[in-house]
């Protein structure tokens, strides 16, 4: 019998002082989407009070705990060892990707050359995390929307407030559609996805409300929309409407 692909091997490696531990059903909920985590680490002093309250989730998500102890102030060992431990597993050449959580930018030099290696690196942080970081990694997930619920194209409503307005995705959209190669303008939906997450690999419908790209281009009114029968989903930019000329005197 034929076998099943197997899924992409997965190293999750949690920075539990720049992590919290509320997002944690969410944070595997997403990563199951992307392959299976074989690794999850996370790393913190569990004395301290902001990393004890992962301690009553480890269990629950198979997560082993890298226990590290402050001995000088103002150097961050957890940091060091998540390092070397990512390096380690990185040359073992069992992983197809990596899922780095924390909202810190000092991992960006970490992400980078772990794609340089040819890995993908998926990075989990707060909306606060520094740019650096975000763009290093092949895609990025703000854990706020893993908090969040969303709307679809029922109900357009998201179920509590997305961090930010429809509205506000309207220029990004419009500048990836305008970058792409089309004669009249129309371009494939799916194909707009691959290039928006290219492009900017922080950008989640969630974040705007909308668990699917689709309903949130809806949602802008700013874009046509074609959904011909049996084929896929199009979109281009209204074009913009023309001022009747006055009459002349």
């Amino acid at each position: 019998m034929p076998t099943e692909p197997r899924s992409p091997r997965l190293a999750v490696l949690i920075d539990a002082d720049n992590a919290s531990a509320k997002i944690a059903d969410g944070l595997f909920e997403e990563i199951a989407k992307i392959g299976e985590a074989s690794v999850r680490r996370i790393y913190g002093d569990f004395s301290n009070a902001r990393s004890k309250s992962w301690a009553e989730v480890l269990s629950k998500h198979a997560i082993i705990p890298q226990q590290q102890f402050a001995y000088t102030t103002g150097k961050n060992a957890s940091d060091i060892t998540l390092v070397i431990d990512a390096m380690d597993l990185l040359h073992s050449g069992r992983f197809d990707g990596f899922c780095l959580v924390s909202s810190d930018s000092d991992f960006t030099r970490l992400a980078a050359r772990i794609r340089e290696q040819g890995v993908d690196v998926f990075g989990f942080g707060e909306q606060k995390t520094p740019e650096s970081f975000r763009q290093a990694c092949r895609r990025f997930v703000y854990t706020e929307n893993l908090l969040l619920g969303v709307g679809n194209a029922q109900d357009a409503a998201p179920a509590t407030k997305p961090l930010q307005a429809p509205t506000a995705a309207t220029p990004i959209l419009k500048k990836v559609i305008g970058q792409m190669e089309s004669e009249d303008g129309w371009v494939l939906l799916g194909t707009f996805g691959k290039q928006l997450s290219n492009l900017f690999s922080d950008f989640d419908p969630r974040t705007y409300g909308f668990s699917k790209l689709s309903d949130l281009v809806r949602k802008t009114a700013a874009f046509d929309i074609e959904n011909p029968k049996g084929g896929s989903m199009r979109i281009r930019v209204k074009p913009v409407e023309k001022k009747g000329k006055g009459k002349s005197e």
